[in-house]
């Protein structure tokens, strides 16, 4: 009986050191071009899903999926979240790129949320997710801004073009800077500074 308990420790230790020893050695990737670990995206997946599956809303939003609320979502994406994960008919970012794992680009029709609950994409807005770079926007949005970007991912397949115009930042001119006539580009001095 002492062998089988002794064979159960030594079975159960083995592995746990190997482990151990493995990631305090600097063997595990860390770079976003290393390969993935073997079983990280499988580990990953089954942790995310079962903590989500606890905690996510189950309840529907307290606002609709209407005109407007898709069209604040949208705005809010295109602040928050469009570097990252993209817009529709637009290839990823070189910083998304430059990610591992790859952000989902979520007007992407192999990678939408639509058939997710609400709820489960309000609680990775809400919370983020550990080592993706997917901030939690718990502290940055109220909870009815966290709903509309919610709502807008949910409906992504079938946003109107207004909610889908939303989506883009318009760009700004670049600044140049003040030219006088006489010698060239104006320089301010701070005479109070010196």
């Amino acid at each position: 009986m002492k062998k089988v308990i002794f064979g159960v420790i030594l079975g159960l230790l083995i592995p746990a050191v190997a482990g151990y020893v493995y990631l305090a050695s600097g063997l595990a990737p860390i770079a976003t071009s290393a390969p993935p670990m073997p079983f990280e995206k499988q580990a990953a997946n089954m942790i995310i899903h079962a903590h989500m599956n606890k905690e996510a809303p189950k309840n529907d939003p307290a606002i609709p999926a209407d005109e407007a609320n898709l069209t604040q979502g949208a705005a809010i994406y295109a602040d928050n979240c469009a570097f990252c994960h993209g817009v529709p008919d637009t290839p990823a970012t070189k910083a998304a790129k430059g990610m591992f794992p790859l952000p989902p680009q979520l007007f992407s029709k192999d990678e939408m949320v639509t058939d997710d609950p609400t709820g489960k994409i309000f609680w990775k807005v809400k919370n983020g997710l550990r080592m993706t770079g997917m901030p939690g926007f718990n502290e940055l949005l109220t909870e009815t801004q966290m709903w509309q970007v919610s709502l807008m991912l949910k409906n992504a397949d079938k946003i109107s073009p207004a909610v889908k115009a939303s989506l883009v930042k318009p760009t700004a001119p670049a600044a140049s800077p003040a030219v006088d006539d006489d010698h060239g580009p104006k320089h301010q001095h701070d005479h109070h500074a010196h």
